[in-house]
């Protein structure tokens, strides 16, 4: 992980440990958490349209809903993969891997399909 990662983790796992609620925090718990506040995400262009999103990321208050849902969610990422020893940074890094043998640009450029598709 970069040190930005790990000392953010370690400010998160202090936060956590301070109020003793990694009793809390299963695996199980944690990743339902996750897909709660993912939900939550979600619920800030539940009913817009593409453009209406695209036009809302330039109003203030809709900025700051959306860094505070997005927070929350990659907060959850964090403490799961704390709790799994997940190198969060390490797997990212490995899954874009898969993915660019899966999507070569010259076949993946400018389109959405598949790469069972393409």
């Amino acid at each position: 992980m970069t040190d930005s990662v790990l000392d953010l983790t370690a400010r998160l796992m202090k936060f956590r440990d301070d109020r003793d609620w990694r009793q809390f925090h299963s695996l199980k718990d944690l990743i339902v958490s996750a897909g709660i506040e993912t939900g939550e995400l979600l619920e800030l262009i539940q009913w817009k349209d593409t453009q209406a999103v695209e036009d809302a990321v330039t109003d203030p208050d809709f900025r700051e809903r959306l860094g505070e849902e997005v927070s929350d969610v990659f907060l959850y990422l964090l403490l799961i993969a704390e709790r799994a020893g997940i190198d969060l940074v390490e797997e990212a890094h490995r899954k874009i891997d898969q993915n660019d043998a899966k999507y070569p640009v010259d076949k993946a450029r400018g389109n959405a399909k598949k790469y069972t598709e393409l």
